[in-house]
This record gives C-alpha cells, sequence and structure tokens, in this order.
C-alpha cells in the first residue's frame, strides 16, 4: 500500500511539474507574440470562467473521492448522482457567465472567448469527476497521462494558431481540445477498465448526503478561487484588457514556482496526520522542519528574481512589457506567503481545524476584494500586485496565529533560521544588483543560486542531516526526522 501510494504521488507530481514548465513556456511565447493587450484579453475570459467553474464542481470532487474509497462497491452510484447535480449546475452556471459577461458591456471577441471557455469549463468539471474516482482507486498513472498529453495538445495547437495568424479565439481552442482528449480519455478508460455504467440518476437519499457533505469544500473552493483571480477580472473592469496582460506575465511568474510548496506538503500531510492521531512531539518536528526548508527556498526566490524583474521581464516578454518590472518586483514577494502557507495549511487540515482554514480563506477574500477597489483605480496593475501581496501576506498570519494552539513549536529556532536566509538573501540580491549589466540573466540565477548557498552554509543555515530531510521529502515521498526519531512506520 505505501509503495502504491508513493508511486502514485511520484507520477502525478512528476505529471504536474512537467505541465507546469510547458504551461509556463507556451505563456511566455504566446505572450511576447501576442502583445499585453490580447494577452490580457485571454487571461480576462479564462479568469472569470476559472471563478465560476466552481461553483459547477462545488466541492463534489473532493466527496466523490472519499465516498468512492470508503465504498467502492457505491462508486458508480454516487458518481452518477455527481453527474446528474453536475448537469443541472453546469446549465445554471453558464447561464450565468452570459448574463455577467454581456452586463459588463465586453467587445464581440471577449464574448466568443468566454462562450467558448464556459464550455471548456463544465467539460473539466465532468472530467473531475471522471478522475476522482480513479483516485478513489489509487490508480492516478491515467490521469498522469492525460495532465502530459492534454498541456502537450494546449502549446501544440495554440502555438500553431498563433504563427498561422489565427483569431485570437484559437487560445480557447486549444484548451479545448486539451479538455476534449482528457474527457474522453478518462470517459472511456471507467468504461474499459472499471466497466462503470453510465445513466441520470438522481437519488434523493444520496444527493442530499453529498451536498451536505459537499458544502464546506464548497465554501473553501470559492474564497480560494475567488481571491486567487479576481484581481485579473477587476482589472479588465475597472481599467484595461492591457493592464491585465502586464500584471499576468509578473503574476505567471511568481506562480510558476508554486508546485514546490504544493509537491512537499503532499509528502508531509499523511505525516501529519498521522503524527497528529500517535505522537505531537513528531508533529512538532515535521511542522519546524517543513518550515524551515520553505523559508530558505522562498527568500532567495524572492530576492533574486525581485532583483532581476528588468532582465526577466524585458528578456522573456520584449520591451511591451515594460510596465510589468515593478509589478514583479512588488508581487515576487507574495512568494514567501504562498510557500509558507503550505505547511501551515497542512497542519491545520490535519489537526482536524479545516473550519479555521476555511473560515480565515473567507475573511481574506472580503479583504482582498476590498483592497483590489480601492487600489485598482489608483494605481492599475501596481495596485493590483499590492493587493495580492497583502492579501496573501494576512491570510498566512491569521492561519500562523492558530499553530501555537495546537503545537508548541520553537518560534527561536524559525526566526534565527529566517534571519540567516534573509542574510543570504540579501548578500545574493546585491551581487546580482552589481552584476547583471555584465552577465546574462539566466547564467546569473545559477551563479546567484551557488552564492546564496555558499552563503547560507557558512551562516550554519543548514547541513547535511537537512538536507538529507529534503531529499527523502520531495524525491522519495518519505518524510523522516533527525536520525534518532523516525515517522517511516506511519506515512
Amino acid at each position: 500500500m505505501q509503495q502504491n501510494i508513493a508511486k502514485n504521488t511520484t507520477l502525478l507530481t512528476s505529471a504536474y511539474i512537467f505541465q507546469k514548465i510547458f504551461a509556463f513556456i507556451y505563456f511566455t511565447l504566446i505572450a511576447r507574440f501576442l502583445g499585453a493587450d490580447n494577452i490580457g484579453l485571454y487571461v480576462f475570459a479564462i479568469s472569470f470562467t476559472t471563478i465560476l467553474s466552481v461553483f459547477i464542481d462545488f466541492g463534489l470532487t473532493q466527496v466523490l473521492i472519499r465516498e468512492s474509497a470508503k465504498d467502492k462497491n457505491k462508486a458508480n452510484e454516487y458518481l452518477n448522482n455527481v453527474l446528474s447535480i453536475k448537469i443541472l449546475l453546469a446549465v445554471l452556471t453558464y447561464l450565468a457567465a452570459i448574463v455577467i459577461i454581456n452586463l459588463l458591456n465586453k467587445s464581440q471577441i471577449t464574448l466568443t472567448m468566454v462562450y467558448l471557455a464556459g464550455v471548456i469549463m463544465i467539460i473539466d468539471s465532468f472530467t473531475l469527476s471522471f478522475w476522482a474516482i480513479f483516485r478513489a482507486y489509487q490508480n492516478l498513472k491515467y490521469e498522469a497521462i492525460s495532465i502530459t498529453i492534454n498541456q502537450l495538445l494546449i502549446v501544440l495547437v495554440g502555438l500553431i494558431g498563433v504563427f498561422l495568424k489565427f483569431p485570437l479565439y484559437i487560445l480557447v481552442f486549444a484548451l479545448l481540445a486539451g479538455s476534449s482528449f482528457s474527457f474522453i480519455y478518462s470517459f472511456i478508460l471507467l468504461k474499459v477498465k472499471l466497466h462503470f455504467k453510465f445513466s441520470f440518476q438522481w437519488n434523493k437519499s444520496i444527493v442530499k448526503l453529498l451536498l451536505k457533505i459537499a458544502f464546506p469544500f464548497a465554501l473553501a473552493a470559492i474564497f480560494t478561487r475567488v481571491y486567487t483571480f479576481i484581481d485579473q477580472v477587476l482589472l479588465s473592469i475597472l481599467i484595461s484588457d492591457q493592464a491585465v496582460g502586464w500584471y499576468s506575465v509578473a503574476y505567471k511568474i511568481t506562480y510558476a514556482f508554486i508546485f514546490l510548496p504544493a509537491s512537499f506538503a503532499a509528502a508531509i500531510y499523511p505525516a501529519m496526520s498521522a503524527a497528529f492521531a500517535n505522537d505531537q512531539s513528531k508533529l512538532k518536528i515535521i511542522f519546524e522542519k517543513s518550515m524551515f526548508f520553505l523559508i530558505i527556498i522562498a527568500l532567495p526566490i524572492a530576492f533574486g528574481l525581485g532583483s532581476l524583474a528588468d532582465k526577466i521581464i524585458l528578456g522573456l516578454y520584449g520591451s511591451g512589457y515594460q510596465p510589468s518590472i515593478l509589478t514583479l518586483k512588488i508581487l515576487i514577494f507574495a512568494i514567501i506567503a504562498l510557500f509558507l502557507s503550505y505547511p501551515v495549511g497542512s497542519l491545520l487540515n490535519a489537526c482536524d481545524k479545516q473550519t479555521v482554514n476555511t473560515t480565515n480563506m473567507g475573511i481574506i477574500m472580503v479583504i482582498d476584494i476590498i483592497l483590489h477597489l480601492i487600489l485598482i483605480p489608483k494605481y492599475q496593475q501596481i495596485g493590483a500586485s499590492i493587493a495580492t501581496l497583502i492579501s496573501l501576506s494576512l491570510l498566512f498570519i491569521l492561519n500562523l496565529i492558530w499553530v501555537p494552539k495546537i503545537i508548541k513549536y520553537d518560534f527561536k529556532f524559525l526566526t534565527i533560521k529566517s534571519i540567516k536566509a534573509l542574510l543570504a538573501s540579501v548578500f545574493m540580491a546585491i551581487f546580482i544588483i552589481y552584476t547583471k549589466e555584465h552577465i546574462n540573466f539566466i547564467i546569473l540565477i545559477i551563479i546567484s543560486a551557488f552564492i546564496y548557498t555558499i552563503i547560507l552554509y557558512l551562516l550554519k543555515g543548514f547541513g547535511k542531516d537537512d538536507l538529507k530531510y529534503l531529499w527523502q521529502a520531495i524525491f522519495k515521498k518519505n518524510v523522516i526526522l533527525p536520525p534518532e526519531e523516525t515517522l517511516e512506520e506511519n506515512v
């Protein structure tokens, strides 16, 4: 069982890393060729429908995974009821999308892209339910294959369309190609591999149970989706699609690294859950180690890319994106709160504090919208980056306040480690600032990473045991403790 979980996690994590890398390269290329105005229009259409898509899924995917894993004999029945619920939600959500986008008085090309993106959000929601069954059966191999092919199709269709100078909505057709493949592939696999039968089912007791369990998941998903994508939607409505384009490239660079803490969280969450039930002293060590490693990774990324913002933006996207430079310099520091929120959130969820997490997300969602409404009209994309930085930092702080109520972690240890990582990051940033005019920024990133590591090691910011822990946590999916203690039996 443990070997199967590790294999599944590695496969899916590898697929997501591949997807992130290719998605970033693809976005960089189309942004450079299309310009800020067009890429902003595209990003708005996707962000708008992405926010609404959460009302189709409504947390049902998570419930379907959990309930099907408990009783696989009922998995087919659960899936049919979930799909029946989603048909109704999909119709209502798509109609809402049409009404709202028309009320915003957007251009015809924007309307066309939103209508197409709305179809994709419906297809993707059903595909999520199909993959939920395979997750319940602990078979992630096919989903990993699907993610890889999906991304390749998007890149292939999108780049061909851009080079042949097709209308802008070819980018949405590229997404539709990838989504259609995943839908058909997962549907066929359910029929062939698991012999599922599909039919419209509306068992009142099952529907009521599913919706009741799904509500907290839906609430958390709605809060997260809104405060993640509302910045780009409000920028388009209040300023222009061009401002969205300038903001989106900084946003993509910042979020390109999110697979690092996400992968780490996937590894530590089961260990945290087991330690909470069996030995909370081990839970304390896991939390401290996780925070420590993400601190020493997040700080150099923030200071390094912040120092290189001008070279990165102009080098990757061209002079048309010069307004993105200051945006990136501000937004990149949100990566610190983003990274550190993962172990804190994992701890709360592992220790039955999900409601705290959800409540804090709701509070931050409201604050985030207010901040964007205040700052965007005054400072445009700069205001959006400031609002996002403040919101993400506040979410981290609100969740962190609850940690001492669960475990008595070593605040002094983390503070000292943070100061050492900060000092090494500042020295690295100074080196970058004084040499970036003379060295290619890609080569400079490699040299700077080496300088940061050496300085941090000399400051005794990390040792050999720390490296061993990090290697096993990320690459072997096996969170360990220092030599005298181990959680190996519980992972």
